[in-house]
Parts: C-alpha cells; sequence; structure tokens
C-alpha cells in the first residue's frame, strides 16, 4: 500500500487494524534493499496488519510530523498511536518478529 499526506489520517490513524509504514526515498539505497521485504510482509499480513510505504520527498507534512531524519524509518500504529518506532533497514526476519510481537499483543487484549 502507498501511504501519502493525503490518504495519511484514513488509512493509518483510522485504521482498524495495525499499521506499519516504512517513510523512504528514492535516493536510499538501504530504502531499495528493504522493498522487495516490505512487498512480501504486506502480502502476509494482509488482513491482519495493514503494511505499506511512504515516499518522504513526496509527501514532506507526514514525514515532518513524525520527525522522521534517518530512512528507512518503520513506525507501526495501533488506533493513530505509535507502539514501535525504528531507524534503519531491518532484515525480514527482524521486521516479522516486530510485526508478531505486535500482533501477539492485540490478540492478548481481545482476550482479556
Amino acid at each position: 500500500m502507498i501511504f501519502t499526506d493525503k490518504n495519511f489520517q484514513e488509512e493509518v490513524l483510522k485504521s482498524p487494524i495495525p499499521v506499519l509504514v516504512e517513510f523512504w526515498a528514492s535516493w536510499c539505497p538501504p530504502c531499495k534493499m528493504v522493498e522487495p521485504i516490505i512487498d512480501r510482509l504486506e502480502k502476509e499480513y494482509m488482513g491482519r496488519m495493514k503494511i505499506g510505504k511512504m515516499n518522504v520527498d513526496i509527501n514532506p507534512v507526514t514525514a515532518k510530523r513524525y520527525n522522521v531524519k534517518g530512512l528507512p524509518t518503520f513506525i507501526i500504529f495501533i488506533n493513530g498511536k505509535i507502539v514501535y518506532r525504528g531507524v534503519a533497514a531491518k532484515t525480514e526476519n527482524e521486521l516479522r518478529r516486530v510485526i508478531e510481537e505486535i500482533l501477539a499483543s492485540q490478540d492478548e487484549e481481545v482476550r482479556v
């Protein structure tokens, strides 16, 4: 999914499921390295977590609002609140571990 300054409120902050946003730029080599990983995870977690990218050069308002300085920056939102923030390229296993922890904590809240 592609997130933009225009759709961020609706697609991310008001999402009924957790959302992972990768803030990236076309000139960022580590971002290019992570791109296929994000695409795979987006398909794998469809319906459980929304996963997508936001180009900071095209969408500077949101990047500034969340103080994105280094790229790539990964932020996971639940109900409009930040529950995870990571900067620098991550391996697929690192991202999967974070996603699974977030989803497991969501499942715990549902059971309580």
